[in-house]
């Protein structure tokens, strides 16, 4: 093997390693431009030994770039910079709301109270289950005592109770 051909496989190495270093160091595309340049060096060192060997060249670029995003992308949320910029998903606590389901048909005539104001949206408390509704009449404060006078789908309308 000459040297040539051990230089052209260094380039398409650089050029593996400028794609990881463009996903995690912003440069504006500069690190890329010198990826492509590496790419390109090695694709015609290639093919100036023969055909051949150019599309052999070429075949490893083309399952060798992708490849590289890939696994550069599958260990960017686990770095400390990753983790940094990526957003997580939220925690729900389960048991804390009741889900859509027919179970919310059922609270029609429950009565709670209002744990957040209802602007008209906000969050109600029934039997220690915690629960998104409107309020009928627009705003009502907390500590509110209401009923729920209607559901459609998961959204519940509520009406306040008047106080003895």
């Amino acid at each position: 093997m000459d040297w040539w051909i051990l230089f052209a496989i260094f380039l398409y190495f650089m050029t593996a390693v400028l794609i990881l270093a463009e996903i995690f160091i912003p440069s504006g595309g500069l690190i890329s431009i010198c990826a492509m340049s590496c790419l390109i060096g090695g694709v015609m060192i290639f093919f100036n030994r023969s055909m051949a060997v150019g599309m052999a060249g070429v075949g490893v670029a083309i399952v060798m770039i992708p490849s590289a995003v890939v696994f550069a992308y599958k260990i960017f949320p686990k770095t400390r910079f990753g983790k940094s910029v990526t957003l997580m998903p939220s925690e729900r606590k389960i048991g804390d709301a009741i889900p859509d389901s027919p179970e919310l048909k059922e609270m029609v005539g429950s009565e709670g109270i209002v744990v957040t104001p209802l602007r008209p949206v906000g969050m109600c408390e029934f039997e220690g289950h915690r629960v998104e509704c409107v309020a009928e009449s627009g705003y009502v404060e907390n500590e509110k005592r209401v009923k729920v006078i209607h559901v459609d789908g998961s959204q519940l309308t509520v009406r306040v109770l008047e106080e003895n």
